[in-house]
């Protein structure tokens, strides 16, 4: 039987980077009397540990964070923590982070701007089996494709973010200058852009990178 069924109160992980923003929101979650937000986090690398510590059945996480991105925990958590649901709530509605949300195991992908409501209904249905992704986000997902970027091009094309050179990236990646060059050359013309800055931007603003 599951704890939906048995009474139980839902057990719920909370990770955002804004403080009062996770407060509010583990405080309108705790008004609904079959959720309990048992752990709170600031940071994506430390979405794990406290799953694991504190027996969380649904984990709510935004996308960018610092130390580790939702969607990089998400994936952790479908290696380390099978059986937690993971909900993506994120003020960044974009295609292209939806399909890797997807992609990583998540289970639901809600922009903030819902009501809390919606959220906590959205935790209910994950612990049911069900997947819940804002209707209007997934069809401008199915109308823009998938991300023409590989895996690599985004490692490269990440690590170029910053402003870093090509013998800088090389060096980070572990990967020859020539490759390095060949691998933004593919992600400038794949994001149609004219520079690897304006390549940073469209794939960001994308949800690409």
């Amino acid at each position: 039987m599951s704890d939906i069924q048995n009474g139980a109160s839902i057990r719920v992980l909370l990770a955002e980077d804004q403080g009062m923003v996770r407060e509010a929101l583990a405080a309108l979650l705790g008004l609904e009397g079959d959720i309990d937000v048992v752990a709170q986090v600031g940071r994506g690398d430390e979405v794990v540990e406290a799953v694991l510590a504190n027996d969380v059945q649904v984990a709510v996480l935004d996308i960018e964070m610092p130390g580790m991105t939702g969607i990089e925990a998400a994936a952790q958590l479908r290696k380390q923590a099978p059986r937690t649901k993971v909900v993506i709530a994120t003020t960044f509605g974009r295609p292209g982070y939806l399909r890797r949300a997807m992609e990583s195991g998540a289970d639901a992908f809600l922009v903030k701007d819902a009501p809390a409501s919606e959220l906590a209904e959205a935790i209910r249905r994950v612990l049911r089996g069900e997947r819940v992704i804002d209707p209007a986000l997934a069809a401008a997902a199915l109308a823009e494709g998938a991300n023409p970027l590989t895996a690599r091009e985004r490692d490269v094309l990440g690590a170029a973010a910053d402003g870093a050179v090509n013998a800088d990236i090389a060096k980070r990646l572990h990967l020859s200058e020539g490759t390095v060059r060949n691998y933004l050359s593919m992600a400038i013309q794949k994001t149609e852009a004219r520079n690897r800055t304006e390549a940073v931007r469209i794939a960001r603003e994308k949800g690409w990178l």
